[in-house]
């Protein structure tokens, strides 16, 4: 009911001020594990893929935010798990193997998992290589790819700018990507790639960035 009522309340107020353009939403199959795989270029992605989405989708969150002390505390975990993070720790060896297990377990039940295949923002406006975990996912429970371009939310806040900027928007769904010609072959290093490529190349398609066959480098990391 909460999640509704967020939709209800933040869905009208977001096309009034940002007029999202959303594209191919009905592409997004009406039931059945799916898996949103978008670009990443601002920290608002995921609230507004969130509320532009046809079904409610999961991302995943850190668990800390979930446990805060007081009637903040609880407020706020509460309103993250309506808008769609699941708690996960991160930090540890096991970050990686409990977030895809989160994302499974929302699969496995029939709904909707966002993941940015390239595990973080793109600091130049280039797609760059994506990690195997939606490639992974994907084989592992059946589910389809629904590719994603996210272009504009870059300008919404600026580095450095304490508040929004407007700017045009577009949430464009592709058409949804079947790798059922894969089955019983998830533990396959090389078709977790193939799969993964396969995602990245149709993000490309739809948001028209330059591909980088890398993995993106945060500043300070080495190269």
């Amino acid at each position: 009911m909460l999640y509704q009522l967020i939709r209800l309340l933040a869905v009208p107020v977001v096309k009034l001020i940002y007029r999202p353009e959303v594209r191919g939403a009905e592409r997004v199959p009406a039931y059945g594990p799916v898996i949103l795989a978008p670009n990443h270029r601002a920290a608002v992605d995921t609230t507004l893929l969130a509320l532009v989405s046809p079904r409610r989708v999961r991302f995943l969150g850190k668990a800390e935010y979930f446990t805060g002390k007081g009637l903040r505390g609880r407020l706020m975990a509460a309103f993250l798990d309506a808008v769609g993070f699941v708690p996960v720790e991160r930090g540890n060896a096991k970050a990686g193997l409990a977030a895809l297990e989160s994302g499974r377990k929302v699969l496995d039940e029939g709904g909707v998992f966002g993941i940015y295949p390239e595990g973080t923002r793109s600091l130049d406006g280039r797609l760059h290589r994506g990690h195997t975990g939606v490639g992974s996912l994907a084989l592992a429970t059946g589910a389809k790819v629904v590719p994603v371009a996210l272009t504009g939310t870059e300008k919404l806040l600026p580095k450095g700018k304490l508040f929004p900027r407007f700017a045009k928007v577009t949430v464009e769904f592709g058409e949804p990507l079947d790798f059922s010609r894969y089955d019983g072959l998830d533990a396959s290093p090389a078709i977790r790639r193939a799969v993964t490529d396969e995602v990245m190349y149709a993000i490309a398609e739809l948001s028209g960035q330059e591909y980088v066959d890398k993995y993106h480098k945060r500043p300070g990391e080495a190269a």
